[in-house]
């Protein structure tokens, strides 16, 4: 399945802006989210191909969002990338263990991002 749209999910308006600006000029559909909680219902109503999903947000968790879209029949087989700022190793280990298909550290390094799309599409 190629990726055309992806949801970015991240409390951050620099980091989500970011992440649009990036992938909009890599020809990507982008949809944004600014919680956890918007970005399951968005991941419900916009159905996109893959979820960027930031980790530390007030309310819902990254970790948390991720696990309720890679348990939702619906949503399941939607991949999702964590993208945290914080210990990559940790929470590497925890986002794959909540479904998650890779982890990214913060900021992103476009070419990373990228070729992970690319590998994951």
């Amino acid at each position: 399945m190629a990726i055309k749209k992806i949801l970015v999910v991240d409390d951050s308006s620099t980091d989500r802006l970011a992440m649009k600006e990036l992938l909009e000029s890599h020809g990507f559909e982008v949809v944004t989210a600014e919680s956890g909680e918007e970005g399951l219902l968005k991941t419900e109503s916009e159905m996109p191909d893959m979820v960027l999903m930031d980790v530390v947000m007030p309310g819902m968790t990254g970790f948390q969002a991720t696990r309720a879209i890679t348990k939702n029949p619906k949503t399941s087989t939607i991949p999702v990338i964590v993208c945290t700022g914080k210990s990559q190793a940790t929470d590497k280990a925890w986002a794959l263990k909540m479904g998650a298909r890779e982890c990214l550290a913060k900021p992103l390094n476009a070419t990373d991002l990228l070729a992970e799309i690319k590998k994951l599409g």
